[in-house]
């Protein structure tokens, strides 16, 4: 069920995921070679992993950020709370790229940005609220989509419509 101020939701499975992160490693691997990489937990963990792989980079730190919190309805849904650096690295980020899964109000981007202004910036995907604080992306969302990604979700058996199964959706 599409969250009050979300339109619609979109679901990232992981090869799709997979997919984007080869994408977005190709991009980087043109713009030159990198010292490491520092992903942003944790949403930036598994693209730093991929991109990390496909790159051969060896050295790969987080810095650490909390700007969501739970609900409290308890449900799936997450509230932005002010953003919390809980470790940080030494530096500017001369060299290195700067990982993340998605950038979305840009409220976490900017802060992130302005302890490593020299890092390389690159997400999977972007709304338009965050994308001018990214130096890349593979794909950009309309800011009213909210993105659930593989490790948001589980997959279940969905009982046949035949057998008394039901669509995610009723009409109207």
């Amino acid at each position: 069920m599409p969250r009050s101020r979300y339109e619609d939701e979109i679901i990232v499975s992981w090869v799709e995921l997979h997919r984007d992160a080869r994408y977005l490693s190709e991009m980087l691997h043109a713009k030159g070679s990198w010292k490491g990489i520092i992903a942003i937990t944790r949403g930036g963990l598994v693209p730093a992993a991929l991109v990390a792989r496909e790159l051969d980079i060896r050295l790969i730190d987080t810095v650490c950020v909390m700007s969501y919190a739970s609900s409290s309805s308890g449900k799936a849904e997450q509230e932005q709370s002010d953003v919390r650096i809980l470790k940080s690295v030494a530096g500017d980020g001369d060299g290195y790229l700067l990982i993340d899964d998605l950038v979305d109000s840009g409220r976490t981007a900017g802060v992130v940005r302005k302890l490593l202004p020299k890092a390389h910036f690159a997400t999977l995907y972007a709304k338009p609220a965050g994308r001018p604080i990214v130096d890349t992306c593979v794909k950009e969302f309309k800011q009213n989509k909210w993105i659930f990604f593989p490790w948001d979700i589980e997959y279940k058996f969905a009982v046949p419509i035949k057998d008394g199964g039901r669509t995610a959706q009723g009409p109207g």
